[in-house]
């Protein structure tokens, strides 16, 4: 075994070395210079797949720059499915060329795209024979690509090696299971995966909703789409453009103007930059007579004039003048080709991660056009933040007229508070308030929670107190969101009597927790071995109106019995069966055994018999999360999905959320 093991890492050895040998005589002055040149070799061969000039293409890709890089992008950027393929043909006859991970999967994708399932399954095969030795495929990798294939087949066989492989299974190969058969048209199939979802204890994220809400809104069901979407704030999942975006369509097509004003408002309350896919839909609002609401988004859309068509180039990499980017091409292009240049954000803020002084220079030379989409989009790629804050200086003061917005300053300030960097984010924070711009609530919300993993406690009570000269007047719902978060991050910190203050504080000014917010402020005071607050605060609860779910039940349980507090933990169990609820198995089995370590022998033994008597057995997981979700919010959601299109699977849901029996 370790001599295949070495023999392996030989092999991946020997073809970087062969990758990374290819640029010993090409004298690139830095990571940036590198950038420009592989974009404008990306943006020569996207020209010449354009056209037809099949001789340039071949002594372009025996430049021995044309490396891993280069050659996936061009194949992610290709016109067609048969031209990457024939790119892929041509790259067959280049002696120093050798496929890498980054070009096998891009290859695989166009096949999938493409819809060539033999061809995918024969490369599939070569890569398990091992004819790539340095390229390794996931599960879900083979549920993409047969996905995007189409082939229902084949993405259920890997679904189900998956599943018995003794691997947990990620939420996206769900999503992916679940999104195949709206696509299909399989609607009871879809929501079957739905189910399995919530009742197999994984946790639905943002993408599994997009599902959802697309799933319900291209079957004219806009209205139950909106009430899940409107439900999303609640589970603490982030609101997508793509939602957004389906929406916007949706509720547009049927004359629905004031559903779409509203969701304009809630885009900006979220702090999302809308997209040029959104423009038809708003110019037709625009035309119905909405122009004060639609006017700032469409200038928003228009198309820069200012970044120019690439045309077709292929130099000696000596030549220093290639790297700027304007001198680089012909912009008389081939057969009349013309494209935007080619921009990868996130490998030009990798060159940049160091903030090398002869690095700035050279981006300089480079004349890019900076827009507010291009910068956010540099900004989220940034693995350093001291580069990611230097870079946000700097092209502050570059020519071209480009100035903060709104976006680029939450975005810096997210990624500054991630990493705990206190001082900048006031200043931009001062910057904000001295020039009257609103903040997003989702923003404040999120410099919140991160300063909850940093330990800023008190940086997240000043911007917390400073909230509503920031964001404007918030609704009760919002408030009590970002209540929610300074109470997690308070707890984070270990300052437990704040956390209380700030408890009765929220209480004096009328907004009362929801249940996963006491549930975890519950675990963290049972964890602390402070009992008698968490019976205080689920008596607040109770006097609050709010019905405990299965899943807050189950916190205290486990709370208690890690507590070594068996007692309390049983008097629970009794709470739980008195309001027609079961633990789920997991649940039980630390009930039990916490009350025979503490020698109740008893009553672990009535605990087991009448878990027994169950007819339909425990459930398989009680889903919700701490903080963040409850398992009646997510039965919510599960019933306007399934009511909605009346299928029989899943009525039996709340038996296996262990909701009432």
């Amino acid at each position: 075994m370790y001599i295949k093991q070495f023999f392996l890492k030989i092999s991946l050895f020997n073809n970087l070395m062969q990758q990374t040998q290819c640029f010993s005589h090409n004298p690139f002055s830095g990571k940036i210079s590198l950038y420009l040149h592989r974009a404008r070799l990306i943006d020569s061969i996207r020209v010449i797949l354009r056209s037809n000039s099949p001789r340039s293409l071949i002594s372009l890709l025996n430049d021995p720059s044309v490396d891993y890089f280069v050659v996936a992008n061009a194949l992610r950027s290709a016109p067609s499915p048969d031209s990457a393929l024939s790119l892929n043909e041509i790259l067959k006859t280049i002696p120093h060329f050798r496929h890498t991970p980054a070009t096998i999967r891009a290859l695989a994708k166009i096949l999938a795209k493409s819809q060539r399932n033999a061809e995918l399954k024969s490369l599939v095969d070569d890569i398990n024979a091992g004819k790539f030795w340095n390229v390794r495929v996931t599960f879900v990798d083979l549920m993409k690509w047969h996905a995007a294939a189409g082939d229902l087949e084949s993405v259920l066989h890997a679904w189900n090696r998956y599943r018995v492989s003794g691997k947990q299974v990620s939420i996206e190969a769900y999503n992916i299971v679940m999104r195949l058969y709206v696509r299909m048209g399989k609607d009871s199939e879809a929501m079957q995966i739905f189910h399995k979802i919530i009742s197999e204890g994984a946790l639905p994220n943002s993408r599994t909703y997009t599902v959802v809400i697309e799933h319900l809104a291209n079957s004219g069901k806009l209205d139950s789409a909106i009430k899940v979407f409107t439900m999303l704030p609640l589970l603490r999942i982030r609101r997508t453009l793509r939602q957004y975006s389906v929406l916007v369509e949706g509720f547009t097509s049927i004359n629905r103007f004031d559903v779409v004003k509203s969701l304009l408002d809630e885009m900006q309350i979220d702090g999302i930059l809308p997209v040029r896919a959104m423009q038809l839909s708003l110019q037709r609002m625009r035309e119905a007579g909405f122009i004060q609401e639609t006017d700032e988004f469409l200038r928003g859309m228009l198309p820069d004039e200012r970044i120019k068509n690439v045309g077709f180039c292929v130099g000696s990499s000596d030549d220093e003048d290639e790297e700027n980017v304007d001198q680089s091409c012909d912009d008389a292009g081939v057969d009349g080709v013309r494209l935007k240049p080619w921009l990868d954000p996130r490998a030009l803020a990798n060159a940049l991660n160091n903030w090398d002084l002869n690095e700035v220079l050279a981006l300089e030379e480079a004349n890019f056009i900076w827009t507010t989409r291009l910068v956010c989009k540099i900004l989220r790629n940034f693995n350093s933040p001291k580069a990611a804050w230097e870079f946000f200086c700097w092209v502050a003061y570059q020519p071209g007229g480009f100035n903060h917005d709104i976006y680029t300053v939450q975005r810096m300030m997210t990624l500054l508070a991630r990493h705990g960097h206190v001082e900048l984010v006031g200043k931009l924070l001062l910057k904000i308030r001295r020039e009257e711009i609103r903040l997003p609530v989702s923003t404040i919300r999120l410099i919140i929670d991160f300063y909850g993993i940093s330990k800023n406690a008190d940086a997240a009570l000043k911007v917390f107190h400073d909230a509503e000269s920031l964001c404007g007047p918030m609704s009760k719902l919002y408030l009590m969101l970002l209540y929610s978060s300074l109470l997690r991050t308070l707890t984070k910190c270990g300052r437990n009597a704040d956390a209380l203050d700030v408890l009765e504080q929220m209480f004096l000014g009328g907004i009362c927790p929801d249940v996963p917010t006491f549930s975890g402020l519950m675990y963290h005071f049972a964890l602390e071995g402070d009992f008698k607050t968490v019976q205080k605060l689920f008596m607040m609860v109770r006097q609050s109106g709010l019905e405990p779910d299965a899943y807050m039940l189950k916190v205290l349980i486990h709370g208690y019995c890690k507590g070594e507090r068996s007692a309390l933990a049983l008097r629970v169990f009794e709470d739980m069966r008195s309001l027609n609820l079961m633990p789920d198995a997991a649940t039980k089995n630390l009930l039990v055994k916490s009350l025979w370590k503490e020698g109740r022998r008893r009553e672990a033994a009535s605990v087991e018999e009448r878990c027994n008597e169950t007819n339909n057995g425990l459930p398989s997981a009680l889903r919700g999360h701490l903080w963040t979700m409850s398992s009646a919010d997510l039965t919510r959601v599960y019933d306007i999905y399934s009511n909605t299109f009346a299928t029989v699977e899943g009525q039996n849901l709340q038996m296996e959320l262990g909701s009432k029996l």
